[in-house]
């Protein structure tokens, strides 16, 4: 493969280069946007727009509440809510301050969340009403001081908010008494309204975000993220999309949690750097409020994984009118490569065209993306877009690059890879290595520089010595016209060491034995591959961002009990 050979590939109007990348943050751009245009909407909630003086007021009057509050540089800032004005706000509130911000997912349990707050080392943790209990359960064991509380109806327009205290403050957790000492948001932001930003110098090389990373194999570490990775990380993602979207005009969905690397860095910095107003959705899960969203706002821009698309596609409102959709030019699908049926179906609906995505926390985002315009291969995850660079090296010398289409490590240089793990260099070591992300997965580069993603290494199945990919498994299952969604893992065996394992997810109305979908899989799979064992379940344990857990999964098998779980 030649060097870069991937850049010939690039769609018309998208460089090989960005360098130089600027010096500015965030923060500059919300000033400057204030500035400029003022009365212009940069963002949307339940229908009801804010525009960025707005933003930049309230944002000032929030960092100079914390600046009372004694929060200093460098300091951390535990921000549990879901996409919602507040969280954006509180975000350019922290870092006015030149702390940094730490989202969290607001999901997490009593023991996660106390993990996760003394791993970052908060003092103040801004908490949307419904979780605020939960936080001051642990408050005292993790080192928080203050908690300061907001509610969701706050940023709702007046009919809704009345109709949301009547309705469902109490019934669903909403309305809570706070403690002494802790305080509400909107107090705070009225207490200074009229405040300039604190008078503190934000570099771009400063930390801006905690992003928990690993939960899926392990407890959670914080992934430190500079405000110069999220300007890196905007620039890339907002010019790879500008081959089909109006800057300015144009709208992007935030339906991904932006506790996530994915929302937080990638869609958000894409709508801040290129001026497309973004649309917050608190409930990635809530179906039916998306598709409302989207047709009442009519984005241009949809970001989400396999199983939401595929979800939409079998929505009632979307199968009644297919023009629901109609607004939507892009989507853009991560956590997994999508299934060709899906994408032509989704293309048809829309008319847009929705492209494949690879990255990691670790990362920044750094991504791998299908051109919008360009060749789409099945299978692949994209190419790495400008200043990106994937390599693949062998897993036992990571001095020894690959040829294409060889199976190796994927790793990746990219100018706005995480800064460290906090307070953990020797896991920092192991995973950035001369300037190179050590990303743990498994996959080719083809001959035009096509990224295929075989698997997590740490996924791999050995049964009996061999080795197995879940997702070859789990590819050749999703195509049974029974099988609605699969996760497949390796489970402990007697006589294998490791088996194959499959729990399987069937379409509403379907039945398959067992032995059916062994022999379905034999087809297509050299028999160490078809699954041992093979479980029907209702749903699959997911992440919020829609990926299959499958270490749950494994979890789930080995407790139940004393029997493999073979149905």
């Amino acid at each position: 493969m030649g060097y870069k050979s991937w850049i010939k590939h690039y769609d018309n109007g998208v460089p090989a280069s960005l360098e130089p990348y600027p010096s500015h943050t965030v923060l500059d751009i919300v000033s400057r946007r204030a500035a400029e245009m003022p009365d212009k909407t940069v963002m949307y909630f339940k229908d009801s727009p804010m525009t960025w003086s707005d933003l930049e007021s309230q944002s000032n009057a929030l960092a100079a509440g914390f600046l009372s509050l004694g929060l200093q540089k460098g300091e951390r800032v535990a921000l549990l809510m879901p996409n919602s004005p507040q969280m954006i706000i509180s975000e350019l509130a922290v870092w006015k301050n030149g702390a940094i911000a730490v989202p969290i997912n607001p999901l997490y349990t009593e023991h996660e969340l106390e993990h996760a707050l003394r791993e970052c080392g908060a003092h103040i943790a801004v908490v949307l009403t419904p979780f605020y209990r939960k936080i001051r359960s642990v408050m005292h064991a993790s080192g928080l001081r203050t908690i300061v509380a907001t509610s969701i109806k706050e940023y709702l327009s007046p009919l809704k908010r009345a109709l949301f205290s009547i309705l469902k403050e109490k019934r669903d957790g909403h309305a809570v008494q706070l403690e002494a000492g802790d305080l509400w948001l909107q107090h705070m932001i009225s207490a200074n309204n009229g405040s300039t930003s604190p008078d503190v110098e934000v570099a771009a090389s400063d930390p801006a975000l905690f992003l928990f990373t690993g939960g899926t194999t392990g407890m959670p570490k914080c992934a430190v993220c500079t405000h110069h990775a999220m300007i890196v990380s905007g620039m890339q993602i907002a010019r790879w999309f500008s081959v089909v979207l109006d800057r300015g005009k144009d709208s992007v969905l935030l339906n991904m949690p932006l506790f996530h690397v994915y929302a937080q860095v990638g869609i958000l910095g894409a709508a801040l750097v290129d001026e497309y107003p973004f649309i917050l959705v608190p409930n990635p899960r809530d179906l039916n409020d998306l598709v409302a969203t989207i047709r009442k706002l009519g984005p241009a821009v949809l970001p989400g994984v396999p199983t939401l698309f595929s979800s939409i596609i079998n929505h009632p409102r979307v199968r009644k009118n297919k023009k629901v959709l109609g607004s939507l030019k892009l989507c853009v699908s991560g956590a997994a490569p999508l299934l060709l049926e899906t994408k032509k179906k989704f293309e048809e609906l829309t008319g847009g065209r929705i492209i494949d995505a690879y990255a990691l926390t670790e990362s920044m985002i750094g991504s791998v993306l299908t051109p919008v315009l360009g060749t789409y291969k099945e299978g692949s995850v994209g190419i790495p877009a400008p200043d990106v660079e994937i390599r693949i090296v062998d897993q036992d010398n990571e001095e020894r690059e690959l040829a294409s289409n060889e199976v190796g490590e994927v790793v990746m240089h990219a100018p706005q890879l995480m800064k460290e793990y906090w307070q953990r260099p020797q896991e920092t070591g192991k995973t950035i290595r001369n300037g190179w992300l050590f990303t743990g997965d498994l996959g080719y580069l083809d001959e035009d520089g096509y990224l295929f993603i075989i698997d997590r290494k740490k996924d791999v199945i050995k049964p009996g010595g061999f080795q197995v990919w879940p997702r070859d498994v789990e590819e050749v299952i999703a195509t049974h016209p029974d099988v609605y969604e699969v996760g497949v893992a390796g489970v402990p065996d007697e006589h294998q060491s490791e088996a194959v394992k499959a729990w399987v997810v069937l379409r509403e109305g379907s039945s398959v034995e067992t032995e059916e979908l062994r022999e379905f899989c034999k087809k297509e799979l050299a028999a160490y591959k078809v699954p041992k064992y093979i479980t029907f379940t209702d749903s699959l344990p997911k992440s919020l961002v829609g990926k299959v857990l499958r270490r749950r999964l494994v979890e789930e098998h080995c407790a139940s009990s004393d029997l493999p779980g073979q149905v």
